[in-house]
């Protein structure tokens, strides 16, 4: 699918329908995706503000996505009725700001859920390692419901525009 112009919307349909159709025939023995890549006209990266966000789908993209909850002990027991990962505030003080194992935290789960008892001081205790690479946690509070909360992370996607080396 290459356009030039404005993607009109039926059009659009019409070839999403296309890929759906194509991946039926022939089922794969992995999950298939679709990236995305939008150019902008008019818009100058080098001079323009850059911009990032997010969008709640409708369908899950990530059923399987790790989630690890950092929270206090209230949070910590409905994380583990639930089945979600969890870890104290003194688990992460077990790993004294180290790089290494932060940067390890971080690959281990694909988002984080925090407590908004506890969001405040996870930069002091584990430094700028998840906030890098991404995963700075979602805030969680206690009249929220956690399985609801877990579920609105999987099915959103993050979006950003990126410096063009050209």
């Amino acid at each position: 699918l290459n356009m030039a112009s404005k993607l009109q919307r039926d059009q659009l349909r019409e070839h999403v329908d296309n890929v759906l159709a194509k991946s039926q025939e022939k089922k794969r023995k992995f999950r298939e995706t679709v990236e995305l890549q939008i150019t902008l006209k008019n818009y100058d990266p080098q001079r323009d503000k850059r911009f990032s966000g997010t969008v709640k789908l409708k369908n899950t993209p990530r059923p399987k996505m790790k989630l690890c909850v950092i929270g206090d002990e209230r949070h910590l027991d409905e994380a583990k009725k639930l089945g979600i990962e969890c870890k104290s505030m003194d688990d992460l003080k077990k790993l004294n700001k180290d790089k290494k194992l932060v940067k390890k935290l971080a690959k281990k789960y694909d988002a984080f859920l925090a407590s908004d008892t506890v969001i405040k001081t996870i930069p002091r205790v584990l430094g700028p390692g998840l906030n890098k690479a991404g995963k700075f946690p979602s805030v969680l509070s206690h009249t929220e419901n956690m399985q609801t909360k877990a579920d609105e992370v999987r099915g959103t996607i993050k979006f950003q525009m990126k410096k063009v080396l050209c």
